[in-house]
């Protein structure tokens, strides 16, 4: 294990209350040292100066966060601004080398989340979500007696984190721009501790819930005033959570278990001087845990000293904060709360503040091999069909744009319509029409005829804000319609400018060649692509009816000696190469699809290569539809960054022939 720092010297980003908190512990910190603080207000930021500062011109005083963040003598910083800038200056930080604690919540939402983290892991930098309780003994003493069973099994959570506030209109906390309200100021907390018991309770850091249900107040403010949620974890464990901006509370923590309960009275913000106790009561007594005092805001700054090689602490880590997001999310959707700024027809920013771009590091490849169509085309292109609202898909598309990706897959069918427009809002936002190539499908049975192409693309073209699509695909065949009829008509939509270049998607061979054959005999434009199911594991059914896959040695042969372009579906078999075991079936499609002899033995043998080469086997089968001698453009469709960047690693795998062909039993 890498040595821990010795020394962090901090900036603070933002002096206001919570600001003063940390400034006021960090001199009981054995590591860190106040040396900088940044603010809009350069009069505050003075004052703060000279508040906490030993000696004149001990803290220095930076006019903007950029100033400070360029500061060579400042090691990590502090973010305590309004909560709808914490991803944007969380992000520069990081990207300038510090290392960042950001209050809470990290993100207003979970899509800003996945930014951040990532900015983390790229540049190799601590990154914590400041929730300092998590680090007071109190809690780690509660988290012990919980594994350790003094309580017998964990059954319910009770946790409550609520104030009364009588508040202008203005206040942050009162203001939806700001993104005020409970659920994100103070809710997160219980979340939080809810998730850290119902961890502890199976022997883990924390525990995500499978259920969530809510009520809260929406007042005229625009913001949850109080709200409450009950969770139910795959333990059986429930819990109930309480927040509120208008509404007092007890603001304790009861754990209930089968042998008795835990009570911790004061769990988030307990006194630095005096000692905190923690009441046990079971049948034979009620017992009261004392605990030293401890000052958490200091005990969170050595945290980054002491895990700055690892990037995060087992206290609050990546995956717990993006965790602890989601059910946030998921709170603020029950009871119908959403920011203006989050609607799907609002400008979004990019998460980094500046206009997405190709990263220096971005290892994407392109190929421009579909006629009619002038742009270099990313090798992997990014399915328009998992986004579930703006702000997430504007954090996936931007970080796709970043590693190298310009080509999106949608279709009129998606979402009811919705995906259609979540891009084209995105595209127009950032500007980049010219520069990503969109690939739209329409003609889905039981619309698929001649009629429906016109009529769904004219809708389509109107969903994403553009007069024109890189490449149209007929998401399906209808072989009850003579295939000149279906030419006549994408031909007629080319010339007409509508669409640069059109194919099938889940045609036959056969049916394409004809569509071949009558396009040159009429003088019309040929289909340019074909995007049918291919990959390592061969399809033994497709998942959905009227779907069609080219994985037959047949198929291979006739894509190799016509060299026609390939945007294949389910390039990674649907989670065959990352979650099959011949012992599970539970999961009824992709037994029905991939489980037989030989796909299990392409799957060990991608394992043992992946082993070799450090990836995991998606990677490998990802790279070997990439290494085919016949072009292809393989889909995908990640759900988080975390998916994008674990399926991209596919493409820093170079294959030879003779591995390719070893892969598919051939050699």
């Amino acid at each position: 294990m890498a040595e821990a720092l010795q020394h962090v010297r901090w900036g603070i980003v933002g002096p206001g209350g919570i600001a003063h908190r940390f400034a006021e512990q960090l001199p009981h910190s054995a590591t860190g040292r106040l040396v900088a603080v940044a603010s809009r207000d350069a009069e505050r930021a003075r004052a703060f100066a000279a508040e906490f500062e030993s000696e004149p011109g001990g803290i220095r005083i930076h006019e903007s966060y950029d100033a400070l963040f360029a500061d060579p003598d400042v090691d990590a910083v502090y973010i305590s601004t309004v909560h709808t800038q914490h991803v944007r200056l969380t992000i520069q930080a990081l990207d300038a080398g510090k290392h960042v604690v950001c209050e809470k919540p990290l993100s207003i939402d979970h899509a800003g989340a996945m930014a951040v983290v990532e900015a983390a892991r790229r540049n190799g930098r601590y990154l914590a979500e400041a929730y300092m309780y998590r680090f007071h003994p109190q809690i780690v003493r509660l988290a012990e007696l919980i594994a350790d069973g003094a309580i017998g099994e964990v059954q319910h959570v009770d946790a409550s984190f609520a104030f009364r506030a009588d508040l202008p209109a203005e206040h942050r906390l009162m203001n939806p721009e700001l993104a005020g309200g409970g659920i994100l100021d103070v809710g997160g907390y219980p979340v939080s501790a809810a998730r850290w018991v119902a961890g502890a309770a199976i022997g883990e850091r924390f525990a995500d819930p499978v259920s969530l249900t809510a009520k809260g107040e929406v007042g005229d403010t625009g913001v949850d005033e109080w709200a409450t949620a009950s969770l139910v974890f795959a333990s059986g464990i429930t819990a109930h959570v309480t927040c509120g901006v208008r509404l007092e509370d007890d603001n304790r923590i009861v754990v209930a278990g089968s042998k008795g309960r835990i009570v911790v009275p004061q769990p988030w913000i307990p006194s630095p001087t005096e000692p905190s106790y923690l009441e046990l009561s079971r049948t034979d007594g009620t017992e009261t845990i004392s605990i030293e005092p401890a000052w958490q805001y200091a005990l969170q700054a050595d945290a980054v000293a002491e895990y700055a090689a690892q990037g995060q602490s087992p206290n609050i880590g990546w995956a717990d904060s993006l965790g602890n997001a989601r059910v946030l999310d998921q709170w603020r959707a029950a009871i119908g709360l959403e920011y203006p700024f989050e609607a799907a027809t609002a400008n979004i920013p990019p998460a980094s503040g500046h206009a997405p771009r190709r990263r220096a590091d971005a290892t994407m490849r392109y190929g421009r091999i579909i006629p009619g169509l002038e742009k270099d085309v990313s090798r992997l292109v990014m399915g328009v069909d998992n986004q579930t609202t703006l702000g997430h898909a504007s954090a996936m598309f931007d970080d796709f744009v970043e590693r190298g990706g310009n080509a999106f897959d949608t279709a009129y069918i998606y979402g009811g319509g919705s995906m259609e427009r979540l891009l084209g809002q995105w595209v127009a936002n950032r500007g980049l029409r010219d520069d990503v190539v969109i690939i739209g499908k329409g003609a889905h049975t039981p619309h698929c005829d001649p009629e429906s192409i016109v009529r769904q693309l004219d809708e389509t073209l109107e969903r994403l804000q553009t007069d024109h699509l890189d490449l149209y695909l007929m998401h399906r065949d209808n072989e009850q319609i003579p295939v000149g009829e279906f030419v006549d008509v994408l031909d007629e939509q080319t010339r007409a400018g509508r669409i640069r270049a059109f194919g099938g998607s889940n045609w036959s061979i056969q049916r394409y060649e004809e569509a071949l054959a009558y396009a040159d005999a009429n003088g019309k434009q040929r289909f340019s692509a074909l995007s049918d199911h291919f990959g390592l594991a061969h399809a033994l059914d497709v998942p959905w009816a009227g779907c069609r896959h080219v994985t037959d040695v047949e198929d291979r042969e006739w894509l190799e000696r016509t060299g026609t372009t390939l945007l294949p579906w389910s390039s990674q078999a649907r989670g065959f190469f990352a979650r099959a075991d011949r012992a599970d079936t539970s999961d009824a499609e992709l037994v029905r699809c991939y489980y037989s002899d030989d796909n299990f033995e392409r799957l060990a043998r991608a394992r043992q290569l992946a082993a070799e080469l450090g990836v995991a086997p998606t990677a490998i089968a990802l790279a070997y539809v990439l290494a085919q001698t016949f072009p292809t453009f393989p889909l995908f469709g990640p759900r988080s960054i975390e998916e994008t960047r674990t399926s991209m690693a596919g493409l820093d795998v170079t294959l030879t022939d003779e591995q390719v062909r070893w892969l598919d039993l051939r050699a």
